[in-house]
């Protein structure tokens, strides 16, 4: 049976596995539907969460339509309609798969809080996870409907049965589409949710001596908006894009060579992990009336092991010919690289659990006993620390899926760490549903014993949030050095490029290292600049309601949440467009200007410099947040002890690390990376110069 056969037959499953994949979304939202809301006043709370979180994704969706609206132009006159039609597409599907994950989110939540009062901790974990699941489902099944849609009409556009150059090209500008959405998501949804966190936190735990989620407080509304726009919203986003990627990247790598089942395979076996993600959401489900980190635990290891099994049967069955591979003679070889991605996507995963829920944690919390300057210093070492595993991790997998299957074993492991997203995302969005249902029942005056069930889970979903950053940082770090690698073969094959190398002995080449390496410490400052400016304008509006509202404080007046909301939208709102500016015109310039070979060490400084901040910030700010909360649990004293506001001071640092600045690095460098692979074929070796 030949390649052309092969694929010809099984090209259309990826988009029907995807819309199966949504049909399992809708049904697990009707079940969460089915679930009570609660009485007049736990409803209230949650339409309020619901209506800032919509107004603000509407704003924010407004701005990103404009900006893509001056990329698609740009896009469809300078490489062409079909390009241009995918840019579209790959923003429409990155940007349904957020709103239907939040909207979902933001009605899980409430049900959350009513579950664990009226039937305990099982129920509440089933509601919790379903309402994440969707989130996760949608990344996976828009992925495969959007990308694999896109593919199967370029097929079927293909009289030879072979992807046409252009049509290949053309799939790329899904990707900047995907990536674009990401990048306002996750910076707009950060500046939003730590804005509101920080000044929540400062006016109301330091200041006033209130508890997390008073419902005094004016900026808690706020902050719980924000766990749906910022952590939901926004991560499943970040997820999206490099899913995406990963796959985009393996196609180009693969047309290289010529084949058009290789190219096909990433798709393949993406729809393969849909499958096993909706098995073990099922088996998750069954196991909820256990311990609740049992059940999640059993769905984030059971899936890779899965879907490992089933990627060995269908490639095996593909018969795919891997002679056009250097130095690859069993197709075998390509299963190993995909287990490689698959087992380097737990190994980061457990090693960001331990560093932000093991010990370094309680020794964060101990070093409070001394003020807020040791809990600072003890958080950034553990952070510092914490890069050293993750990135001989990666490079594990880059020497051996490289040395199994070339430049696109190295693609093949990013879709084999992220084909199976759809459990993978599940668990992360179920943390911030979970920690939505704690701050509803602290609003709600729902008694101790559901914040303390919702508190159990909202611990869990803290350790589970943390694991899926560390994989998404592996994911973003792995599907970039892929893309790039596409962006090599593509600059290499374009006539009059034959002599393009990327050899440190070449000046042009280190000169874009270096002005790679600063793009991601900028974009930082940029967002960090941005929690801190909007924090500050929160804290002063905080205080002002806790002075000028008669009774507020003594809990006979309303505070103004909704000016709080505001002020959390408008700031993530004006803050977020530059850094997308800088993200998609920084290899512009580098690439005409200085030509091929120094967007090359352009983007192998920014690969590098936004693999390194990653983790630093997600995981200090996660080992962090974990040892306020370490200590709230009554150990060194607990609340209300100078220990207590040492260990928030670290945790308010703590925030725009691992909610802000962190998660853009993902997405900066898959943005950059893509850029450069789109403008490829414009591009010379020397430049201008």
């Amino acid at each position: 049976m030949s390649e052309s056969m092969n694929v010809s037959e099984l090209v259309k499953l990826p988009p029907i596995v995807g819309l199966f994949g949504l049909l399992i979304a809708l049904v697990l939202y009707f079940i969460v539907k089915k679930y009570p809301e609660g009485d007049a006043a736990i409803k209230k709370i949650g339409d309020q969460i619901h209506l800032g979180a919509m107004v603000f994704m509407k704003r924010e969706y407004k701005m990103l339509v404009m900006f893509l609206a001056v990329l698609v132009i740009a896009v469809w006159v300078a490489l062409g309609k079909e390009t241009g039609i995918a840019v579209i597409v790959g923003a429409v599907s990155s940007s349904i798969a957020g709103w239907l994950g939040m909207y979902a989110a933001t009605k899980a939540n409430v049900r959350t809080a009513t579950a664990a009062q009226q039937n305990g901790s099982a129920s509440a974990l089933t509601v919790a996870f379903f309402g994440g699941s969707i989130m996760g489902l949608c990344v996976a099944a828009l992925g495969l409907i959007g990308l694999g849609g896109l593919f199967m009409f370029f097929q079927i556009d293909s009289a030879s049965g072979t992807a046409l150059k252009d049509s290949v090209h053309a799939l790329e500008g899904f990707g900047i589409g995907a990536s674009c959405v990401a990048l306002f998501s996750r910076i707009g949804g950060g500046i939003f949710t730590k804005s509101a966190d920080v000044g929540a936190d400062l006016v109301g735990k330091i200041e006033a001596g209130i508890p997390e989620d008073d419902p005094r407080n004016p900026g808690v509304i706020a902050d719980n908006v924000g766990d749906n726009v910022g952590d939901v919203a926004g991560m499943g986003s970040d997820i999206f894009e490099s899913y995406c990627g990963a796959m985009i990247a393996s196609i180009a790598i693969a047309f290289t060579w010529g084949s058009t089942a290789l190219m096909f395979l990433p798709l393949a076996l993406a729809t393969v992990g849909l499958l096993a993600s909706i098995l073990m959401i099922g088996v998750v489900k069954m196991a909820s009336g256990a311990a609740p980190a049992t059940a999640l635990r059993t769905g984030t290891l059971g899936a890779p092991v899965l879907f490992l099994a089933a990627a060995y049967l269908l490639i095996q069955k593909m018969s795919i010919d891997v002679t056009v591979l250097a130095d690859v003679d069993k197709s075998i070889n390509v299963w190993w690289a995909v287990v490689c991605g698959a087992a380097g996507g737990v190994a980061i995963g457990l090693i960001t659990e331990y560093y932000t829920g093991g010990s370094p944690v309680r020794k964060i919390a101990k070093s409070g006993e001394t003020g807020s300057a040791t809990v600072m210093i003890t958080g950034l070492s553990v952070g510092m620390q914490s890069v050293v595993l993750p990135l001989l991790v990666i490079a594990a997998i880059i020497f051996a899926s490289t040395s199994l299957a070339g430049l696109y074993g190295v693609g093949i492991a990013a879709v084999g760490m992220l084909s199976t997203v759809g459990i993978t995302m599940a668990i992360d969005a179920y943390g911030p549903v979970a920690d939505n249902a704690g701050g509803i029942a602290e609003m709600g005056g729902m008694g101790k014993e559901v914040r303390e069930i919702t508190d159990g889970l909202d611990e869990l979903g803290n350790t589970t949030a943390a694991i899926g950053k560390g994989f998404a940082i592996g994911a973003a770090a792995l599907a970039a050095l892929a893309i790039i690698a596409a962006f090599g073969e593509t600059v290499r094959h374009h006539p009059g490029n034959e002599n393009f190398s990327l050899l440190l002995s070449n000046p042009k080449v280190l000169v874009g290292m270096f002005i790679g390496g600063t793009i991601p410490f900028l974009v930082s400052a940029i967002t960090m600049t941005a929690v801190g400016d909007a924090a500050f304008e929160m804290i002063n509006e905080i205080r002002r309601q806790f002075k000028e509202i008669p009774g507020l404080l003594e809990g006979k007046a309303d505070p103004d949440t909704a000016k709080c909301v505001d002020i959390a939208t408008t700031a993530a709102l004006k803050k977020m467009l530059l850094p997308g500016v800088i993200a998609v015109g920084a290899p512009v310039m580098v690439g005409f200007v200085l030509g091929a070979e120094s967007l090359g060490g352009f983007l192998a400084g920014a690969l590098l410099a936004c693999v390194l901040m990653a983790l630093f910030m997600a995981n200090a700010g996660g080992a962090w947040d974990n040892a306020k909360k370490y200590v709230e649990k009554g150990n060194h004293g607990g609340k209300g002890t100078d220990h207590h506001a040492a260990v928030v001071v670290g945790d308010t640092v703590g925030d725009p690390f691992k909610d802000t600045s962190g998660p853009a690095m993902n997405i900066l460098i898959n943005v950059m990376a893509i850029v450069s692979l789109v403008i490829a074929p414009l591009l010379t070796v020397t430049g201008l110069f």
